[in-house]
């Protein structure tokens, strides 16, 4: 049986394929550390092999990614000064090879397919986590909560946040319904529940905040372009206002008293501190990429001792920049905060301009997730994460043709379509080097 190569890597038309794809790298990221290295390869069979299909397809312009891949290259090329070289190449090539997929994904689905598979592959993530998963007591603040088949339960609280949102960006953004309307159902309401049970003040507060913030520009989206930048800049001053209103008014204290917490956020203040001191040994460059928690440093040593952490591994400082500053210095920190920002920024500019489609408001809530995630976890640095995967593809979009740019088919063949029609490579692969 002869399969066409349109529904395994033509956007829009490799819906099923790109469904099971995202289910799988959904699953292997959240569970690899539970089925060993073998599942990594499961991965990289899903997207590689696409670009033996159609690499003009799959690959297009990577001048065209050169900011995008400045990080990983940079975190390769730490090894030169890495406290611990052979963690640092290994880890080093991973994300690298991690971001050529991401990439790759980038290029194959269209926002719907995304959407989509994302809600399939965290729905089975979460579904995996109830029939198999466990409470464990922190012995920090003296709280047992649920951490399904996870080691932590701000892992468990992600994938459920990143449910909700695709749910709720699949039924309202999408407007999706029959099949995918119970599905979203059944699977929002697992959602809410693991938030609940895993009682993760920092993914239940950016679930919230996310969902908040999506609403209002999909209200901003019905408004003309001119109107919706007034607006917007109205919006942001009077929130900021809000905001420092309630910081100064012990607002922080009242929301972290009602999760349990305290002011040193479960002592992720000092982490910080530690963390910070940790950055002054080598501010500009680093120490090398994941060259910081390597068991024997005397200094992860007692980290992982002072906060019970017998694993002696899986712990971090709990702050995306201050993690980026300790291992790849100031350097990386500007690289990966350019990064951060290009997509969060990029993708509102087309929010605001944009006069049609879901798409640029799915890929901006998908950064703000991130983004506001990034204060508190680390999401987007390593290889093998959904964070990090998410972040790519949100990033590569921006390398891609606005919606309403795309030329409309028609039997009048004027303008792009025409220039499109006579393409030395045909039509369908007219876009391909963009």
């Amino acid at each position: 049986m002869k399969i066409a190569k349109a529904s395994l890597v033509m956007p829009g038309e490799n819906l099923v394929y790109g469904v099971f794809a995202l289910v799988v790298s959904y699953f292997v990221f959240a569970y690899s550390g539970r089925f060993g290295q073998v599942s990594i390869l499961l991965y990289y069979a899903v997207w590689l092999p696409l670009v033996l299909i159609d690499y003009r397809r799959v690959l297009g312009n990577y001048k065209k990614y050169l900011w995008i891949f400045a990080f990983s290259v940079f975190a390769l090329l730490s090894v030169f000064w890495s406290a611990a070289p052979g963690t640092t190449t290994r880890a080093g090539i991973q994300y690298l090879s991690h971001v050529i997929c991401a990439l790759i994904a980038m290029r194959a689905l269209d926002v719907k397919t995304l959407t989509l598979g994302s809600v399939a592959g965290a729905g089975v993530v979460l579904l995996y986590s109830l029939l198999f998963g466990v409470y464990h007591f922190d012995p920090l603040d003296g709280t047992i909560s649920f951490v399904g088949a996870f080691d932590s339960k701000n892992q468990l609280g992600f994938y459920a946040s990143l449910a909700v949102f695709f749910c709720f960006s699949a039924v309202v953004l999408l407007k999706q319904r029959g099949f995918w309307l119970p599905v979203c159902g059944v699977i929002g309401l697992l959602a809410a529940y693991c938030l609940y049970a895993s009682q993760s003040a920092t993914s239940v507060l950016t679930t919230v905040a996310v969902l908040g913030i999506t609403v209002g520009m999909q209200v901003f989206s019905l408004l003309p372009p001119k109107s919706r930048k007034l607006l917007f800049i109205a919006a942001t001053i009077f929130g900021t206002i809000t905001v420092i209103g309630a910081i100064y008014g012990g607002a922080i204290d009242s929301v972290l008293g009602a999760f349990g917490k305290d002011s040193t956020l479960t002592g992720r203040t000092y982490l910080w501190q530690q963390g910070i001191e940790a950055a002054r040994a080598s501010p500009v460059i680093g120490i090398g990429y994941q060259a910081y928690w390597v068991q024997g440093f005397s200094e992860p040593e007692r980290l992982w001792e002072e906060f019970f952490i017998g694993s002696r591994s899986g712990f971090h400082f709990h702050n995306t920049y201050i993690e980026t500053m300790v291992e790849t210095g100031g350097i990386g920190l500007l690289l990966l905060t350019t990064l951060f920002l290009a997509g969060l920024f990029g993708h509102l500019k087309r929010v605001l301009a944009e006069r049609r489609g879901f798409e640029p408001l799915v890929l901006f809530g998908i950064s703000a997730l991130l983004f506001v995630r990034s204060f508190a976890e680390i999401d987007v640095i390593f290889p093998y994460q959904i964070g990090s995967f998410l972040l790519y593809i949100a990033a590569g979009k921006l390398t891609m043709p606005a919606p309403q740019s795309e030329p409309l088919r028609s039997p009048a063949f004027t303008g792009d379509a025409a220039q499109s029609m006579a393409h030395p490579l045909g039509p369908d692969n007219a876009y391909l080097y963009r």
